[in-house]
Parts: C-alpha cells; sequence; structure tokens
C-alpha cells in the first residue's frame, strides 16, 4: 500500500481510520473536506487543482468521496481502495457522537469552520438531513463501482470496526 484511498458514507469514520493508517505507513495524509471547504464554508474554486496537485507524492492515504469531482483523479493514482460500509446504526452513533462534540467543544474544523448544534440539528443544512438523504445512495453507488474499478485497485470492503482495526494492526506486524 502505497497510495490509499478511504471511501464511505457520512460518519463512517474515514478520517479517522485514514489518520491511524497514514502513521503505521508513515505517509502523508490528505484529506479532501480540509481541501474542500474555505472559511464560513465555502467551496473552494481551486478544489480539484488542489487534489491534482497533492496526488503528486509518492506515496498518501486520502479519504473522503467528492465523487465527479476528483475521484476519477484519486482511483488512477492509487493503488489500494478501502471501504468503511458500517452499518448504518454504527455511521449514525459515530456521527452523532461526532457531531456533538464538535458543537460542544467549538472544535475548528477546516479554515476556522465550526459546528452549530442549530445547524447540526434545527437547519435544512443539517449533516443529519445530508446523511438520510445520500446514506443509501451512497452506498448503492460504491456497490456498483466496485465492479467497474480499474484493475490495478486493490480493494478492501470493511463491513465492521474490528475488521479495519485488524487492517490497522496487520500493517504494524
Amino acid at each position: 500500500m502505497q497510495r490509499v484511498v478511504v471511501v464511505g458514507t457520512t460518519g463512517a469514520g474515514k478520517t479517522t481510520f485514514g489518520r491511524a493508517l497514514a502513521r503505521e505507513l508513515k505517509t502523508i495524509f490528505i484529506e479532501l473536506d480540509a481541501l474542500h471547504w474555505q472559511s464560513d464554508w465555502t467551496p473552494a474554486p481551486d478544489f480539484t487543482a488542489q487534489v491534482k496537485q497533492a496526488l503528486k507524492a509518492e506515496c498518501w492515504v486520502i479519504d473522503g468521496n467528492y465523487n465527479n469531482q476528483v475521484q476519477p483523479y484519486i482511483f488512477a493514482r492509487a493503488d489500494t481502495l478501502i471501504w468503511l460500509d458500517y452499518s448504518f446504526g454504527t455511521k449514525l452513533w459515530r456521527l452523532f457522537k461526532r457531531t456533538c462534540r464538535r458543537a460542544l467543544f467549538r472544535e475548528a474544523l477546516w479554515n476556522g469552520n465550526t459546528e452549530t448544534f442549530t445547524k447540526a440539528f434545527l437547519s435544512r443544512e443539517s449533516i443529519f438531513v445530508w446523511f438520510f438523504r445520500t446514506h443509501w445512495k451512497q452506498r448503492r453507488r460504491y456497490e456498483k463501482l466496485l465492479s467497474k474499478l480499474p484493475g490495478h485497485l486493490t480493494v478492501y470492503r470493511m463491513y465492521r470496526p474490528a475488521e479495519a482495526e485488524g487492517l490497522l494492526s496487520a500493517l504494524v506486524n
């Protein structure tokens, strides 16, 4: 594994797993959300260019979806794809805990952006609205995608967090 893409629906734990994997592989971690979101939750106009530049590194772990915008470039350079395909309940619970923690402690995310309880729970822009609107569609999309991926990609589909932890452990030994 030299160039790894970690994908999954909202709440799967792509960033947490990706950072841990990058640590184990002793390589850089590229977080697509950090490249995509400018201050005040404004999308970066040069997002695709930033991703292409980041992909020039010899080795990396990258997380995120951004399906039509940058996935073709990422998949062309990656040698490994890890799909965190956990249960709906696992992802929803993780999303709930993460969102509450971020809002409660006003955690700074990308470029100073923060999540608030109001936006997270009482807004049309809620991450939970996004989760419920996109979860099944994204999951079906990845199911189809697996059969059409470039042949050079090694694919790991993780159904439970314990499987992903096992993969990380195997890399250490």
